[in-house]
């Protein structure tokens, strides 16, 4: 089995190389950094909106993951050409060379404004807190058409906070851990049909849906509250009733983020 993995030598490309390794598979890893690729691995250099290298890429490919494009905002145009046109150039140079199953890495970003609750469900609405959460919401668009129309499987995750342990007291609940991250991918490459799943481990503090995840056969292991003594001792409790904690999106709400501060940081 061959995997495309564009973003490759992003974070959460970095933290799945290794977890992703099996007999008998190979890891293509994609991305505009050069890339070192170790056993069981093929890299190639090039930009997920060059319609002839994604073309390329996809030869002998069983399934992609696309983690590439922008992570955090950008000013629209970036995001438009990058996360939204390359998104659109993964689908269709994978619908082109007969890819039957693509997994999309969505956000939380792309439900950023929707309102804490006891537990966020799968499906949520869209509600983008940025041009950056526009973008998920985006992919998710692009992802159903492609399965509707030409019967691609496709899994959006809509991951939350991946990093080797939580960073701050708001990711004891939004926390996947590297581990988990795998496990989940592993599930969405083996899904059939179109889902939105949740990117989230087993939290004792996690508000977001692990329903539709483990009906495509996520069961994730891990839980950030073993980090929480340490975060608490330093943070403090978190007032979960003021933001970042307050809304999906957290501090990707905030005006930090609004348009005309973005166009004067640059």
């Amino acid at each position: 089995m061959r995997i495309l993995m564009t973003g490759a030598a992003g974070g959460v490309g970095t933290l799945l190389r290794p977890r992703l390794a099996r007999e008998g598979r190979v890891l293509r890893l994609l991305d505009v950094a050069p890339v070192e690729p170790g056993p069981g691995e093929e890299a190639v250099t090039a930009d997920i909106t060059d319609q002839d290298a994604m073309a390329k890429a996809m030869d002998g490919v069983d399934a992609v993951v696309h983690l590439g494009g922008h992570s955090v905002e950008r000013p629209w145009a970036e995001i438009l050409d990058v996360n939204i046109n390359g998104t659109y150039v993964v689908l269709e140079s994978a619908r082109r060379a007969g890819v039957p199953h693509v997994v999309l890495a969505s956000s939380n970003h792309a439900v950023g404004f929707h309102p804490r609750t006891d537990e966020a469900g799968d499906y949520l609405f869209p509600r983008p807190d940025t041009f950056y959460g526009v973008s998920k919401v985006t992919k998710e668009a692009l992802g159903s058409l492609y399965h509707d129309r030409y019967g691609m499987a496709v899994t959006c995750l809509r991951i939350g906070s991946c990093f080797e342990r939580p960073r701050d007291p708001r990711m004891l609940a939004t926390w996947l851990s590297p581990d988990d991250c795998a496990r989940l991918v592993e599930a969405a490459v083996a899904a059939d049909g179109y889902h939105v799943v949740w990117g989230v481990s087993a939290n004792t503090r996690r508000w977001w849906s692990l329903e539709e995840g483990r009906a495509i056969g996520y069961e994730p292991r891990d839980d950030a509250e073993v980090f929480a003594r340490d975060l608490i001792a330093r943070h403090g409790e978190p007032d979960l009733s003021a933001p970042p904690h307050t809304l999906v999106g957290g501090s990707f709400c905030g005006p930090e983020l609004d348009v005309d501060n973005l166009t004067r940081e640059r």
